[in-house]
């Protein structure tokens, strides 16, 4: 049984950083694509960032690219998201989530996606 746990969510201030982590069990990285997702208030969920070990690998939405980094550690079985430059637009509750043997090309449809973390709330306060 997959499970997924989100951590490191909190209030930021705006240009600030924060990092999300996402510890996965019951799967191989190896075999999944696992992704970052967010979905604020009236709004739909969106994919954030993916990492897969299937081209191609990795996908950023085009609103946090060069600001938002995604890795993954197998060893420790967790993905994390790197948020730099935090700006007003990206609070929102940060979900983790996975689908099977699949490209990051997937990141772009969260409906895709069958497991799905608890969510993570992120809040940028000025």
């Amino acid at each position: 049984q997959v499970q997924l746990v989100e951590s490191g969510g909190g209030v930021v201030q705006p240009g600030e950083s924060l990092r999300l982590a996402c510890v996965a069990s019951g799967l191989n990285l190896d075999h999944h694509v696992i992704g970052w997702f967010r979905q604020a208030p009236g709004k739909e969920r969106e994919g954030v960032s993916c990492i897969s070990s299937v081209e191609p690998q990795l996908y950023y939405a085009e609103p946090v690219k060069g600001r938002f980094t995604i890795s993954k550690d197998n060893t420790k079985k967790t993905v994390y998201l790197q948020m730099n430059s935090v700006r007003p637009e990206d609070p929102a509750v940060y979900y983790c989530a996975t689908r099977f043997r699949s490209s990051s090309f997937y990141c772009r449809s969260p409906g895709s996606f069958d497991s799905w973390g608890q969510g993570i709330q992120v809040t940028v306060s000025s």
